[in-house]
């Protein structure tokens, strides 16, 4: 059981830290370089496909990280677990209170974003986006080195 654990977290570590580190390095300049019209266009075209998968899985591997950590006696080894899962939690919280309203303010249907937000609004989203992404990559580490370190007896 403790390995089933062990590859659902440590996998879903590295989906989520992928997928944001994708973010930052592709779409994150793409948006930056766009004119107001076109941003507003491929911002509601690009996240789409992310909500609801990526919720799922940053929740699930929260999970799995938290519970990998309560069945882990000893509390060195339990640490780099807690820590990964105290890192993903803070990822869905930055997602969750940070990027996702600046997502739905910008896609709402019928809803105009006056263009001189639209600098600021993209400067804040590209913040939390670094913010999210360098909380996903130290909880893969975290991942790793909990998962490596730990015995699976």
């Amino acid at each position: 059981m403790l390995a089933v654990l062990d590859v659902l977290a440590l996998v879903g570590s590295g989906v989520t830290a992928g997928v944001l580190f994708c973010v930052a390095l592709s779409i994150v300049p793409t948006f930056a370089a766009l004119p107001p019209d076109t941003y507003i266009q491929v911002h509601r075209l690009v996240g789409r496909n992310y909500d609801p998968t990526m919720p799922i899985i940053v929740i699930g591997t929260t999970l799995a990280a938290a519970a990998r950590a309560t069945l882990t006696a000893g509390w060195p080894q339990r640490l780099p677990f807690t820590l990964a899962a105290v890192l993903l939690l803070a990822v869905s919280l930055v997602s969750h209170l940070g990027n996702v309203p600046i997502n739905r303010l910008v896609k709402s249907p019928g809803r105009d974003v006056p263009h001189s937000r639209l600098t600021d609004l993209r400067r804040r989203w590209r913040a939390l986006n670094l913010l999210r992404t360098g909380l996903a990559l130290l909880a893969l580490a975290c991942m790793a080195i909990a998962t490596v370190a730990s015995p699976h007896t």
